[in-house]
């Protein structure tokens, strides 16, 4: 029995109507998951990156791989998770502060996760955070006892290492 395993897949597309469509719909067509994605333009307009997180076996990967690659509009597929890369994700964490002792111990404890204040009202603060996926859980569950109002999470972004692309 093959074991499951995350990939992270960094994929180039043409930044055009529709291919984001045609990628989600070639994971439910065949009925993969897709965990995490996230997509946005590269420094040429023309052109978008997804990073696309997914689990499967080694044979699933591999179909997921040359799927992507026959789509229409698709410039490139790499599985980011065969080499050495960096990965980071953003989560904002809305936390309620009713009293000044509170206050103060919240924006410790942000610190301590090089987190960002980014709004400030008498009742509440909105934390920035980034990293690696186990940093931002540690944060989640720590601040959810202070009392989390709100969170708001971006899909993982990933790069590989060096000077390859």
């Amino acid at each position: 029995m093959s074991k499951e395993k995350r990939h992270i897949f960094s994929v180039l597309v043409e930044n055009r109507f529709g291919v984001l469509a045609r990628v989600a719909g070639l994971f439910s067509g065949r009925g993969f998951n897709i965990d995490s994605l996230n997509v946005a333009e590269t420094h040429d307009e023309s052109i978008s990156q997804i990073t696309l997180v997914t689990h499967g076996d080694a044979q699933i990967i591999e179909q997921i791989y040359q799927h992507l690659n026959r789509l229409i509009d698709v410039i490139e597929v790499t599985d980011l998770s065969t080499g050495t890369h960096v990965e980071r994700e953003l989560v904002l964490i809305k936390v309620a502060t009713d009293d000044p002792q509170k206050r103060t111990e919240i924006l410790q404890v942000a610190e301590v996760f090089r987190g960002r204040v980014i709004d400030m009202k008498p009742a509440s603060l909105v934390l920035e955070i980034t990293g690696d996926e186990g940093k931002l859980k540690a944060a989640i569950d720590i601040f959810s006892t202070y009392g989390v109002i709100e969170l708001a999470r971006t899909g993982k972004i990933a790069m590989m290492r060096g000077a390859t692309k």
